[in-house]
Formats: C-alpha cells, sequence, structure tokens
C-alpha cells in the first residue's frame, strides 16, 4: 500500500509541475504554434508543406485498431435524395441538385463521436450526420454532424480536442463521456469551444433519435455553376419528423435499459415502413457578401442565423432500406470530405482544409489501403477509369496494356475529360506563408450568447443543469473556475448559475455585455416538424379485465397518425378483455420501460387498474413518464385512478382523462403526443420518482 501512495503521489506531481521543455515533431524538430497550420495569409488555403500539421494528424488517424478514432459507433441505412426543381442550375452545375428527374441513391451514417463502438447511443455528446450520395456525376460524400458548429476553428487542433475528451489515458475512463477533467481542461484554454460547448450542453446533444435531429454540414462550401460563378452555400437537413430529445435522467437509464436504443429505433422504423425524412436546405451566399456578416465565413465555430439568411428548401431525404450487413456495409462505409463531384467546391475554412487530407489518410489505414473505394458500399455508380493498380484488396481484373498517361498503347485512354470534368475555383490567393489565425477569427463569445438567448426557459434549465453535472464531475477546481470565466463572457446569469451549482465564487459583474440578439430557429420549441408523431413508440398497460374499447378507440387514432402501439402486461401471452375476449400482450412489462416510449395509454377496466395499481412497475412507469413531460391518457372506466395512485394530477397538462373512449379524446391524445414533451407546464418536484 506505501509502494502505491508514493507513486500516487509521483503521478500528481508529474500533473501539476511546470514543463518548460518545447514542444516537437516525432523528428525532435521544436514547434512553437501548434493551434494554426500553415496558410498563404491569414484567411489562405492551408499548404501541403506544413509538415507537422500532416504528422500531428496522420499520427492522430493511426491511432485506433481497428475501429474509426471517432465517430466509432454508429448506425447506418440506404434511401434516395430527389431535388425538387431545376432552380439550382442558377448556382451548380451539379445534376443532383440540378435535375428533379434523378433519383440519387445514398447511403447516411449516424454516429455518436466521442465513444468506443461498445458505448451507448444516448450519451451526451455530438451526432454524426454523414451522407454519400452516388451521383451519376461521382461520389459526393456530405460529412456533417446534428449540430452546424464545431469547438475549433483549425483542423491542426483536432488531435488535441478528441486526446482531451477520449477517456483519460492513465485509466481509460470515463467511457463515452465529456465530464471529467481533460475534456475541460481543454475547454478553460480554449475559448473557440465556447459556442459549440453551449450546444453540447444543450439537449441537441441527447437526441430522442436519429429520425428526429438536424443534420448540418458544418462548413461554408461552394456551388459553382455552368460558367464558374461561386456562391457560398451551408448545407442543412431539417426532419420531417421534428427535432426532438430525451431528458438527461431518461438519457442515463437508457443508456442501462437499451444501449442501443437509437440503432433499434432507426431500423425499427425502416422494417416497419415508418421511412424516416428530411428536407435539404441550403443557405445561399453571394460571392460578393463574403464579409458582410460579424463573423468570419471560413470560421467553423460560426453559423449563419436563418433570419439573416434562410435555409431554403430544395429537396427531399428518405431512408428506406435497411443494410444486409452492419460489418460490410454500415462498418466499412468510408466517408471522404474530398469527396466532391462537379458543381461544388471547397472554401478556406482551416478545419476543412485538415479534413480533405485526413479523412483519406483515415481509411486508408483503417481499411487495409487505397482499394476501399471498391468495396460495394462505397463503389460509385459513376464508370470509373484510371490507372491505379494493385495494392491490398483489390478486385479489379485490369486487362489493359498500360497504367500510365499518356500512352499510345491502349490508344490514349482514358483520355481526359473535356466540360464535364470536376473544375477548382479559382480564387484569388496571395499573403505571406505564415501560422497565425486570422483576426476575424477572434470572436468566440457573441454566437455563444445568441445561441442561449434564443433558448426557452426549460432549455435553459436544462444547459445550466448539464454544465453543472459535467463540472461536477471535474475534480480540479482551477478548471472549474476557468469555464466559469469563460461562461461570463456569454452571459453573466448563466455563469452565476453554473459557479453556484459546483462550488466556485460567482462572478460579481457581467465583463461583456449581452447583445440581447435572439434567432428563434435554434430552439427546438419551434421545430415540431410536419410529421411529428410518427413512428412515436406508445405503452399501452393492461391486465385482466382491459377495456378493448378503448384501447381500439385510441390504438385506430395513433395508428392512423403513424404511432406505434406496444401493449404491455405483467407476461407475454394473452390477458382477458372486459367483455370476455382476448386481448394480445406484446411484451412483458418487466422486459421493457418507460423511457423507451414517448407515451403512455391507460385503458380503462376496473379489474384491471386495480391490479396495475398493485404492480410497482406498472405505477412507476406512469410516475416516470409524467416527470419526464410526457403525454399520458387514461381513457375507460376507472382508468384515471391509476393516476392518483402514481401521484399525478388528472388535470396536468397533457394527461388526457376520459371515462368514455371517443375520438375526440383519441385525438387529444395524438395532439399531445405531437407537442413530445409538456416539460415547462408541470409541476413535478413533489412527485416521487
Amino acid at each position: 500500500m506505501a509502494h502505491r501512495d508514493e507513486k500516487q503521489a509521483q503521478l500528481d506531481a508529474v500533473r501539476v509541475e511546470p514543463c518548460d521543455a518545447p514542444l516537437t515533431t516525432d523528428q525532435g524538430i521544436q514547434v512553437d504554434d501548434t493551434d494554426n497550420s500553415l496558410k498563404v495569409g491569414e484567411r489562405g488555403p492551408s499548404l501541403l508543406q506544413d509538415f507537422h500539421l500532416r504528422e500531428k494528424i496522420t499520427h492522430f488517424d493511426h491511432e485506433r485498431i481497428p475501429e474509426r478514432v471517432v465517430h466509432a459507433r454508429g448506425a447506418g441505412a440506404y434511401g434516395t435524395f430527389q431535388v425538387y426543381d431545376d432552380s439550382l442550375a442558377e448556382f451548380t452545375r451539379a445534376e443532383f441538385l440540378t435535375d428533379p428527374s434523378i433519383e440519387t441513391p445514398v447511403f447516411v451514417r449516424f454516429s455518436t463521436v466521442a465513444g468506443s463502438r461498445g458505448s451507448a447511443d444516448t450519451v451526451r455528446d455530438v451526432r454524426g450526420f454523414a451522407t454519400k450520395f452516388y451521383t451519376r456525376q461521382g461520389n459526393f460524400d456530405l460529412v456533417g454532424n446534428n449540430m452546424p458548429v464545431f469547438f475549433i476553428q483549425d483542423g491542426i487542433k483536432f488531435p488535441d480536442f478528441v486526446h482531451a475528451v477520449k477517456p483519460e489515458p492513465h485509466n481509460e475512463i470515463p467511457q463515452a463521456q465529456s465530464a471529467h477533467d481533460t475534456l475541460w481542461d481543454f475547454v478553460q484554454l480554449q475559448p473557440e469551444t465556447m459556442h459549440m460547448m453551449l450546444w453540447a450542453m444543450s439537449d441537441r446533444a441527447l437526441p430522442r433519435s436519429f429520425a428526429t435531429m438536424q443534420g448540418f454540414g458544418v462548413h461554408t462550401f461552394r456551388l459553382l455553376d455552368a460558367r464558374g460563378r461561386s456562391t457560398f452555400v451551408k448545407f442543412h437537413w431539417k426532419p420531417k419528423a421534428g427535432v426532438h430529445s430525451t431528458i438527461w435522467d431518461e438519457t442515463q437509464k437508457i443508456a442501462g435499459k437499451d444501449p442501443d436504443f437509437q440503432r433499434r429505433d432507426l431500423w425499427e422504423r425502416i422494417e416497419t415502413g415508418a421511412h424516416p425524412e428530411w428536407e435539404l436546405c441550403l443557405q445561399l451566399v453571394p460571392e460578393e457578401d463574403e464579409h458582410k456578416f460579424d463573423f468570419d465565413l471560413l470560421d467553423a465555430t460560426k453559423l449563419i442565423p436563418e433570419e439573416e439568411v434562410p435555409a431554403r428548401p430544395v429537396g427531399r431525404l428518405v431512408l428506406n432500406r435497411n443494410p444486409d450487413n452492419y460489418f460490410a456495409e454500415t462498418e466499412q462505409v468510408a466517408f471522404c470530405t474530398a469527396n466532391i463531384v462537379p458543381g461544388l467546391d471547397f472554401t478556406n475554412d482551416p478545419l476543412m482544409q485538415a479534413r480533405l487530407f485526413s479523412y483519406l489518410d483515415t481509411q486508408l489505414f483503417r481499411l487495409g489501403g487505397p482499394n476501399f473505394p471498391q468495396l460495394p458500399v462505397n463503389k460509385p455508380i459513376a464508370p470509373v477509369r484510371n490507372h491505379h493498380r494493385d495494392s491490398f484488396h483489390q478486385h479489379e481484373i485490369h486487362t489493359a496494356k498500360t497504367s500510365y498517361h499518356p500512352n499510345t498503347l491502349s490508344g490514349g485512354c482514358p483520355v481526359m475529360a473535356g466540360d464535364t470534368a470536376f473544375a477548382h475555383y479559382p480564387a484569388p490567393t496571395q499573403g505571406e506563408i505564415v501560422r497565425k489565425r486570422a483576426e476575424s477569427f477572434g470572436d468566440h463569445y457573441s454566437q455563444a450568447t445568441l445561441f442561449w438567448n434564443s433558448m426557452s426557459d426549460v432549455e435553459k434549465e436544462h444547459i445550466v443543469a448539464a454544465f453543472r453535472f459535467e463540472l461536477g464531475k471535474v475534480e480540479t477546481v482551477q478548471i472549474r473556475e476557468g469555464v466559469v470565466v469563460h461562461l461570463n463572457h456569454v452571459d453573466h446569469d448563466l455563469a452565476v448559475q453554473v459557479a453556484q451549482g459546483i462550488g466556485v465564487t460567482p462572478p460579481e459583474r457581467a465583463v461583456t455585455q449581452n447583445h440581447g440578439r435572439t434567432s428563434p430557429a435554434l430552439s427546438q420549441v419551434n421545430l415540431t416538424g410536419d410529421e411529428p408523431v410518427k413512428a412515436r413508440k406508445v405503452a399501452v398497460l393492461v391486465g385482466e379485465g382491459s377495456d378493448s374499447g378503448a384501447i381500439g378507440v385510441v390504438g385506430d387514432a395513433l395508428a392512423d397518425a403513424g404511432a406505434v402501439s406496444e401493449l404491455l402486461a405483467a407476461h407475454s401471452g394473452t390477458v382477458q378483455s372486459a367483455d370476455g375476449g382476448r386481448i394480445t400482450v406484446d411484451k412483458a412489462i418487466n422486459t421493457m420501460a418507460s423511457v423507451l416510449y414517448d407515451a403512455i395509454l391507460i385503458p380503462g377496466g376496473e379489474a384491471a387498474v386495480r391490479a396495475l395499481g398493485k404492480d410497482g412497475l406498472a405505477v412507476f412507469y406512469v410516475t416516470e413518464a409524467y416527470k419526464h413531460g410526457k403525454p399520458i391518457a387514461a381513457v375507460g372506466p376507472g382508468a384515471a385512478d391509476l393516476l392518483d395512485k402514481a401521484g399525478v394530477p388528472r388535470d396536468a397538462a397533457g394527461v388526457i382523462v376520459a371515462e368514455t373512449p371517443d375520438a375526440s379524446t383519441a385525438q387529444a391524445f395524438v395532439d399531445a403526443i405531437a407537442r413530445h414533451r409538456f416539460w415547462a407546464e408541470r409541476e413535478v418536484d413533489h412527485i416521487p420518482g
């Protein structure tokens, strides 16, 4: 024990002692800046000669085997994308964005970022939203997230950020969590993270399902028309089911009850025909308006408020087919941000520039060589003709005598393309070669304030609670204090509330005046969707003597709205209805949990309700669902008695009570489910559970 204490003291000493030894490359070359990639001018493109960037990213990309370093846990599906009309031809020559007669096949992979393949689906994290378009002009990979901004501004910082958020190296703890010292140490030293941290502490980091979250391309891209004219563009995916989340208590319980909750939901939606749908929307900015904003379009920690540049609906994405084999397809799919088609192009965003190198390097390592595009899930539908030969996993049998260009022995084939070839935008570039951040990237707080101001009261409560939980797990007081200092630049009241919950002295006064601006498009309260009930799951609590009439009337209305009802009883098989018939039970109640459902239906029947009232698990279902803000319907004789037993007020918002089942009652329940939650309206503190 003495030896162990001595060893721990040594480790603690190493952690706190200052280090004045300079940072070097793997070749021992000293480095004076590891925060900025080498560029032509402050806002120019990154340079391939930046050996420090390439070494740092390459080493990071090759750290983990065999799973992805980030986005290891995911779920995927096939589908189609179709543009609504040809109006985008004014801006781009990308065929899949301009020809409404073309149905473009896609594969979409959703994922968490920080955790390993064995982690849970519902952890607090960013979600990847990567779409591979198999266009007739080649593959286009839109590799985005469910949040429109990112933690860092320059890709050279990506290894630092991920190292910080991953499990701490001395004990490989905690898994798939950001609530630990190293992540928040990084945050308090990098104020550019503040905007993203507000998103990460919000309900956006706890999506209810993949089908109920937005997707974003994050970066500013270019559209190029037939004349080569450039328009800046931001990509948005907007779910038809609306944007909805779980809450923290629910999230943690789901991780234990069903760690596959979100991938199961995606699979079941597709299998049952409730195909998830999104609308592709574009924010378009003319080239001449690049500098009209109070932020830099090349800064990935910033978004364009939709009130300034509306998100224009242009097409529809539908996921309608599950993979046949998880490994062959979902695991082997290889997304590369550099995969782009004519009519699109990159910008000098320094985060994007590093990704253009990193993703290809990652896939080369992860999939064992350069022939990964030949795997079926990665293979383009466009014809492939080039002089690439051999290496690992070569599937093609090349019969041509030549593998070089130019040649005469193969008739000069393949030849250079003409007007149909990909062409980069000839952006003018000048400046000294520097390793420096542009001054226009210097505002780290105003958009974080915009996000905070745009939240509803209940969303703000959740953000404060998230900061308190995460920072409450941080053992180093100075780190907690450092984060509060930054939060005080975002909003003084936010900083005070967080400080009060984590044991540090609240700031006495604001250091930055809140600008008061809001963007309603940022609040989930305003994003209910066009199909808010589709594929929602309703737990129907039944027992011996349940009212089959209530089950039928309300169940039919739910089915018509696209919801999925599951009848739960104390045991599997069947139970007898009040009229003497048999009711088929879908699942035993002890195999499920209320957190796995979006709403609760209690059908009447005096005997059944009495029995349910004696079943502690059934009572807890109702109590917990109420505390989580979910709709509850008690319909039929005696049904409301179970509400009383569970301590649920009969007149509470989102609680539907009716002695006799009828169409209006059923519709009221459907409408309540469309609301998703009743967080703000319910008084839950006095209710146990």
